[in-house]
C-alpha cells in the first residue's frame, strides 16, 4: 500500500515535532498529511510555534499512531522544502471550513526516512 492510500484509508492521530535553532523542541497534535507523492507530503499549518520553528530548522519528524490495539503505525522523517501561502492553494487543500479565516501554510516537506511507528 503507498503512502496515499494508507493515509486515506487509516484513523488515527499524529503528531509533529519540530525544533528551533537552538535545539528547543516542539510537538503538536497535526491531521493526517497531504501525500503529494511518494517522496513528499504537506501540512497545512497556522502562523504558530511549528511554523515558527521550520523557518530557522528544516528538519521535522511526524508520528502517525494507527487507531486500535497496540502501537501500529508510521514515523516520517522529514525535511521542508517549500512553503505556500497563496489561499487559493491552500483552501484547496482544507479538509475542515473552521480554519478558513485564519492566517495559514501550506508547508511541503521531503520525506527522509519512513520507519514503522515501533523497531527498527
Amino acid at each position: 500500500m503507498n503512502l496515499k492510500e494508507y493515509f486515506e484509508n487509516q484513523s488515527g492521530i499524529g503528531v509533529l515535532a519540530t525544533a528551533n535553532s537552538d535545539g528547543k523542541v516542539d510537538t503538536a497534535i497535526y491531521s493526517k498529511p497531504h501525500v503529494i507523492d511518494e517522496e513528499t507530503i504537506a501540512f497545512i499549518m497556522a502562523d504558530r510555534l511549528t511554523h515558527a520553528n521550520l523557518q530557522s530548522n528544516p528538519y521535522a519528524s511526524y508520528l502517525f499512531k494507527e487507531s486500535g490495539e497496540g502501537y501500529v503505525g508510521k514515523r516520517l522523517y522529514l525535511k521542508k522544502t517549500k512553503e505556500e501561502s497563496d489561499r487559493t492553494i491552500i483552501d484547496s487543500f482544507l479538509r475542515d471550513n473552521k480554519y478558513k479565516d485564519m492566517k495559514l501554510f501550506l508547508v511541503y516537506f521531503q520525506i527522509e526516512k519512513e520507519l514503522p511507528l515501533v523497531g527498527e
